[in-house]
């Protein structure tokens, strides 16, 4: 029971990270300079899809899962789980920010040049790197 846990846990990080490494690079198209107002409705309805119909549910799946697991394996007190339960709270945390910027561009009010979201393209990345090494190296 618990490998088909871990696995759902694991395709549903998949699938919110997949997000997360795609909708920063469609914010950074939509606030690039010329872009049409066609062209713009686009990218909100591509926007709006991946947050609703992919990011959202595997954000709550992740979620579910992951505490299915902490309990199966009762690592709450383990230093690597507090690290990086924290760090999947800043990753929940960008996410919500994530819907706000999405918003702002279905408004169309964005005011945040290309290069902004070019670094916060980086930012799941990173957290994604240390989350996995916390997790499969253990180093606390």
């Amino acid at each position: 029971m618990d490998l088909w846990v871990k696995s759902l846990h694991v395709i549903a990080m998949i699938a919110w990270m997949v997000g997360f490494l795609y909708l920063p690079r469609l914010f950074v198209y939509h606030a690039a300079e010329g872009v049409t107002p066609e062209t713009s409705e686009t990218f909100k309805v591509m926007e709006r899809r991946l947050m609703k119909a992919i990011m959202t549910p595997a954000m709550i799946a992740t979620w579910v899962f992951g505490i299915w697991i902490a309990a199966l394996y009762n690592v709450w007190a383990e230093p690597w789980f507090i690290i990086k339960l924290a760090l999947v709270l800043v990753l929940t945390v960008f996410h919500f920010i994530s819907v706000g910027w999405m918003k702002a561009f279905a408004e169309d009010r964005n005011e945040k040049p290309q290069r902004f979201f070019r670094i916060a393209n980086e930012v799941p990345t990173v957290l994604l790197i240390v989350i996995v090494i916390l997790v499969v190296v253990k180093p606390f």
